[in-house]
């Protein structure tokens, strides 16, 4: 049986070079697209900024034309941002959710007619923890999943006749360069949430510190690839965090939130007017 075929966005480093590493290593063909054109060990790699819709759609053009189809799509490309959302600049905001969310879109757009063709695929899209319990001072990273979770549903009913999966894939902290290329929003002098802001972020940056590697989610990945009924979601990271997923649901809000407060670094006192 012919190897199957993987694209996978983001591939020059953490979760997705993981992922990248991993699927070639199992027999798959990888093909791992970033802004570089990053090749590793056993995989190709080619140039396609997932930003820009041209490049996305000659990025995958390319790889059809080579490989003759295309099993499965990793969309793993994304960054973060620091900033409160009153002082984040609208223009960082809207860069923020370019890459997070309308970079998968334009993957999965483009990877759809061949798929439906073959009357068969996986879609499997990197989320986010922090797409179901959203992230102080990261709102518009956590937007940015939130937005992922709720397309990648509406998604799964739409191509589901066409004999093809979707599923999400939440970490949690995973110890990448993420946290040292996540950027942190320009903010006036005067910023009221200075303290606030350093303090959540510098426990985020712990907890990513001491996170698993990303190979845990690549191990998650291949899971989902080589299910034959492939879950809508799968979380990946520590117990702790995860729990969180399960509390979220079954607590009333008001008890989950006054948890939540201290895991995330914020405080829960008003402060005087």
């Amino acid at each position: 049986m012919a190897a199957k075929v993987a694209l996978i966005t983001g591939a020059s480093a953490g979760i997705g070079r993981a992922c990248a590493d991993r699927l070639a290593a199992a027999g798959w063909i990888v093909v791992g697209a970033s802004r570089r054109g990053t090749a590793g060990e056993g995989w190709s790699g080619i140039a396609m900024d997932v930003d820009d819709d041209r490049s996305v759609e000659e990025g995958v053009t390319q790889v059809v034309a080579r490989q003759g189809r295309i099993d499965a799509l990793i969309a793993a490309a994304g960054w973060g941002l620091a900033g409160s959302v009153e002082f984040t600049p609208i223009d960082e905001a809207k860069a923020q959710i370019e890459t997070n969310f309308w970079g998968a879109v334009r993957a999965v757009q483009r990877v759809l007619p061949t798929m439906r063709a073959q009357r068969r695929g996986r879609l499997v899209l990197v989320s986010s923890i922090g797409g179901i319990v959203a992230l102080p001072f990261q709102g518009y990273y956590s937007a940015s999943k939130f937005a992922l979770e709720g397309l990648a549903e509406a998604l799964a009913y739409e191509v589901a006749p066409f004999g093809v999966d979707v599923t999400l894939v939440e970490p949690g902290n995973i110890s990448t360069d993420f946290t040292a290329n996540r950027r942190t929003a320009k903010t006036p002098d005067n910023n009221a949430y200075g303290d606030a802001l350093d303090k959540a972020i510098a426990l985020m940056e712990r907890d990513e510190a001491n996170g698993p590697p990303p190979t845990t989610v690549a191990a998650a990945v291949e899971k989902v690839l080589t299910s034959r009924r492939p879950p809508r979601r799968i979380s990946v990271g520590k117990a702790d965090e995860r729990i969180g997923l399960l509390a979220k649901r079954l607590l009333p809000f008001r008890l989950f939130e006054a948890a939540a407060r201290s895991s995330l670094g914020v405080e829960s006192h008003r402060s005087s007017p």
